[in-house]
């Protein structure tokens, strides 16, 4: 009697079984069965908010294809569920709800048998499991990404950035190596959060030596002006200037000037 892999359920011969027709069975697991897992599509309509991908035992199913497109009726957010075994897969969500793909407990139920992985409305992503949880393939990645990042972006970018940055409250950018000192940044549009100021178009360069942003050789900070020798910061109400690192000159919050040395009216700067 035959027996079926544990990952793929491809139909296993017992020894001197099928004389004369194995043939059959072993084109269809070699041709169907197998081309499937590696190469195989599928279209999957997701009528309900949890449904299992089908997984039949040496026969043509959902679950073993490489490639899986859902669409789904349900108007909602949904879940498909996949069996509780080893496997790779791609993920087109060609729905306008979001996705999120689980291992079932027991294969065709549509109870989760550990994490799961949520695909975007319109989205693409790569998925493996090793039977309980589903992952993201990829963690690491080198060459040039195109397309949208939906999450926090951690680590480090070799290369350039660009596009839009929607409900960032932090954007931190730091140059590590001598080669990276002037690294151009061009922020488009405002940003509402946070210590600095819009800037729209602007062309700046980052200093690591100084970590400072500046254009036009002004560096521009939280709440501090610094140029070449200058710096202007705002301290306890005060405006302080300062010269090579020693204060010259304060400016109040009722308008009194004071200053280290002489201060001439009407003269010639």
């Amino acid at each position: 009697m035959s027996t079926y892999s544990p990952s793929l359920r491809i139909e296993l011969i017992t020894t001197g079984d099928q004389a004369g027709t194995w043939g059959n069975t072993t084109n269809t697991n070699l041709g169907g069965l197998i081309e499937s897992a590696i190469a195989g599509y599928v279209s999957v309509s997701v009528t309900s908010a949890n449904q299992a991908l089908t997984a039949l035992n040496g026969a043509a199913d959902q679950s073993r294809n490489m490639t899986i497109a859902l669409t789904t009726t349900t108007g909602a957010n949904f879940a498909v569920y996949a069996p509780p075994a080893e496997k790779v897969y791609v993920i087109y969500n060609a729905s306008s709800y979001t996705a999120t793909i689980y291992n079932s407990t027991v294969i065709g139920n549509t109870t989760a048998a550990g994490a799961g992985v949520a695909i975007p409305a319109g989205k693409t992503m790569t998925v493996w499991t090793e039977g309980t949880n589903f992952y993201f393939q990829n963690t690491h990645i080198i060459g040039t990404v195109v397309g949208n990042v939906t999450g926090n972006l951690t680590g480090n970018v070799t290369g350039d950035v660009s596009g839009t940055a929607t409900n960032a409250t932090n954007i931190n950018i730091s140059a590590t190596t001598s080669s990276d000192t002037t690294t151009s940044l061009v922020l488009v549009g405002a940003q509402s959060t946070g210590n600095q100021s819009p800037f729209i178009d602007s062309g700046l360069a980052y200093n690591a030596n100084t970590n400072t942003l500046s254009t036009d050789n002004v560096a521009i900070g939280s709440g501090t002006l610094t140029t070449t020798n200058w710096t202007i910061t705002e301290s306890a109400g005060k405006l302080q200037f300062k010269y090579g690192g020693v204060t010259v000159a304060s400016l109040n919050t009722n308008g009194a000037f004071v200053s280290a040395n002489e201060v001439t009216a009407f003269g010639t700067p």
